[in-house]
């Protein structure tokens, strides 16, 4: 049977990656738009941990920000990781995400600090770093490891200044279960190599 990512070429998945990267910052930015010209409504779909009628609320909470200046922030991280990771193949992608929401989504929902309301895409964010960071040794490419130090080079720093629990107002929880959802993904969700078909005479 013929692998599916082989009926594309390279610059199929380089269009993809960048349209579903691209799409999904508009799309935020789009939220926020509407959040504002609403008054804010959107931001009750925050999580407010530990009340069982915000789990609801786990997947919505990764596309509300409270405001643009939040959307700002984690636009150009979300598109640049986003893009390198949906560069593996779209449909792993968007499992890896899935996954990195939903477990990033409860983790907050249990152990975030009474009276808090979380959202943002920051969580996805962190995920999506781990999951490149590890990946690429995980599955033993040349090129995600590649990828895996470079992210580690450029993002390290504010990663591991995102993961301080002294910075107010900042989610340090949602960032480390974001991070370990997405080592978590790049375990679970690892491509197994491809077996060559042996000629039959």
């Amino acid at each position: 049977m013929t692998d599916s990512r082989l009926m594309w070429s390279r610059g199929d998945r380089v269009r993809a990656a960048a349209v579903i990267a691209a799409g999904w910052v508009a799309l935020l930015w789009l939220l926020e738009v509407a959040d504002v010209l609403s008054g804010h409504a959107l931001d009750g779909f925050g999580i407010a941990p530990r009340t069982p009628s915000e789990l609801v609320d786990v997947v919505p909470a990764a596309f509300v920000h409270f405001g643009f200046s939040h959307v700002a922030a984690n636009s150009v991280p979300l598109l640049v990781l986003g893009f390198l990771a949906a560069l593996g193949g779209i449909r792993r992608f968007l499992a890896v995400c899935a996954l990195i929401v939903v477990a990033d989504g409860l983790g907050v929902w249990l152990v975030s600090p009474a009276g808090s309301n979380t959202a943002g895409a920051s969580g996805v964010i962190f995920g999506l770093f781990g999951f490149l960071l590890v990946s690429g040794f995980v599955e033993r490419r040349p090129l995600g490891i590649l990828a895996g130090v470079l992210v580690g080079a450029v993002w390290g720093g504010s990663i591991l200044a995102g993961l301080a629990p002294t910075q107010s107002g900042v989610s340090w929880q949602g960032h480390l279960i974001g991070l370990a959802a997405g080592i978590a993904a790049a375990f679970l969700l690892r491509r197994r190599p491809s077996k060559s078909l042996e000629p039959v005479l």
